[in-house]
């Protein structure tokens, strides 16, 4: 489980970093950043934020609505940001991923001193000391925090995305590589949010040149 001992190590005020959605077809990539002003959360969040991988559908939503109610109370400030499907082709998955977390730090309405941002991959020229952490998610409630508001944040633009785009399954699938969407490629093609760079969209459109 998640605690603040990794906050505690750091100086100032300190954000806690984690994306969504670079493993899949479409749709962009998504980072959160979550600073946790006050540690006096409500018990639901104290003994449910974990990774957000571990967690049903159903609790990450509960805990996202938790954390805005947190952040009306002035406990916690939050930042989203994405970069887009065509960013993702013209920077590599990497690069756009990075983007998207400096995009979301510049999104807090209170500027850390400090980033902790899950994995080991640290970003370049980033506005602010930053200190990567394996598995953060289940190690920082900070980094917990961030997870599960970029997990239901893609999911719930992923499911806008699936009435603009019927038939490819976004909204069961968040734009990963299921047989639905698949079966939709087949169907009716590629769409602006598909990430051209990717290999199963490049075998597609190969496959249908031929």
């Amino acid at each position: 489980m998640p605690d603040f001992a990794w906050e505690d190590k750091q100086d100032g005020l300190v954000a806690g970093i984690d994306e969504a959605g670079r493993g899949p077809w479409a749709g962009p990539v998504v980072a959160g950043a979550v600073i946790i002003l006050d540690r006096r959360l409500d018990d639901f969040l104290l003994n449910a934020l974990d990774d957000s991988k571990k967690l049903t559908a159903k609790k990450r939503e509960q805990l996202y609505e938790h954390l805005r109610q947190a952040e009306v109370g002035g406990k916690v400030v939050i930042g989203i940001g994405e970069a887009s499907a065509k960013e993702i082709d013209a920077q590599n998955i990497l690069q756009a991923t990075f983007l998207a977390m400096r995009r979301a730090v510049a999104q807090l309405k209170v500027q850390p001193q400090c980033v902790l941002i899950d994995g080991n991959q640290n970003p370049k020229d980033f506005p602010c000391r930053s200190c990567t952490l394996v598995k953060g998610d289940a190690r920082s409630y900070s980094i917990a925090a961030a997870s599960i508001v970029a997990k239901v944040y893609r999911d719930r633009l992923m499911g806008k995305l699936a009435e603009r785009y019927p038939g490819y399954g976004f909204e069961k699938n968040a734009g990963y590589g299921t047989a639905a969407h698949m079966a939709g490629l087949k169907s009716y093609g590629v769409t602006p949010e598909h990430r051209l760079s990717y290999k199963p969209v490049q075998k597609f459109l190969f496959e249908q040149a031929v």
